[in-house]
């Protein structure tokens, strides 16, 4: 067996909060090297239809901190 692959079954023998909390560090060890990847033709699209709902009704815009509050509520 070589070395990637004993590190990979090591890996796999974490428990499952230990794998999120590597996956997290991974992850946020390329947020802080890179710069972000660019967007599909899909995300543009729908951050421009966001952007055009809003600018025609702003009034329908839900507040960050109820969002999160309400997934803290529901999910937490």
């Amino acid at each position: 067996m070589n070395a990637n692959a004993t590190n990979i079954d090591q890996i796999l023998r974490l428990s499952v909060d230990e794998r999120i909390r590597l996956v997290q560090q991974i992850w946020d060890s390329i947020a802080a090297e890179s710069e972000p990847p660019p967007l599909s033709v899909a995300q543009r699209g729908e951050l421009q239809r966001r952007l055009e709902a809003y600018r025609r009704d702003p009034s329908r815009v839900i507040p960050a901190d109820e969002v999160f509050r309400e997934l803290e509520e529901r999910y937490g």
